[in-house]
């Protein structure tokens, strides 16, 4: 007989895990481009760290129950991660076309650990809570940050496209 809140929050693990390859598969090409726009580097590279503690965390919680991430999932993602950044390079306004979707990611990602966190409570794994709390929190906090940076973001763009300059990245 299986335990649908604990297949739940297992799966629910795996799939941040997978979440997450596909978030460094996607930061990473972006901030290898960026020449125009500090703000968003230092931005992507804190992130891409931050990500990397993520995954390191959801690791500890698979192991600690005896677990691995799928190799199918992270693999398929980070795939489809790359595909994406490697569409907005073929756009005029790249930098925009990420800012947007880095924003958009970034509130997935706190939708996912938010029914995550659910699914822990509801299969008794109330350990992995502060654990998830923390990746939460982090997602919350970029969110924010690129919510912060947008106009100015765009501000830059009209400027170095009005002055003749690249203005993409």
């Amino acid at each position: 007989m299986t335990n649908p809140a604990h297949d739940l929050f297992l799966d629910g693990l795996r799939n941040a895990h997978a979440m997450e390859k596909q978030a460094l598969s996607i930061m990473q090409p972006q901030l290898n481009r960026l020449e125009h726009y500090p703000e968003v580097s230092a931005l992507l590279d804190r992130h891409i760290r931050e990500t990397e503690g993520q995954l390191a965390r959801i690791d500890q919680l698979l192991d600690g129950m005896g677990e691995s991430a799928s190799g199918l999932k992270d693999t398929m993602l980070s795939l489809s991660g790359s595909m994406a950044a490697m569409t907005h390079t073929l756009a005029t306004d790249e930098i925009l076309k990420n800012s947007m979707a880095n924003f958009a990611f970034e509130h997935f990602e706190i939708a996912a650990y938010m029914s995550l966190i659910t699914a822990a409570e509801l299969s008794g794994q109330t350990a992995a809570i502060p654990v998830l709390q923390q990746n939460l929190d982090e997602e919350k906090a970029m969110a924010a940050a690129i919510e912060a940076s947008l106009p100015h973001v765009v501000r830059q763009y009209v400027a170095l496209s009005g002055s003749g300059e690249r203005a993409d990245i």
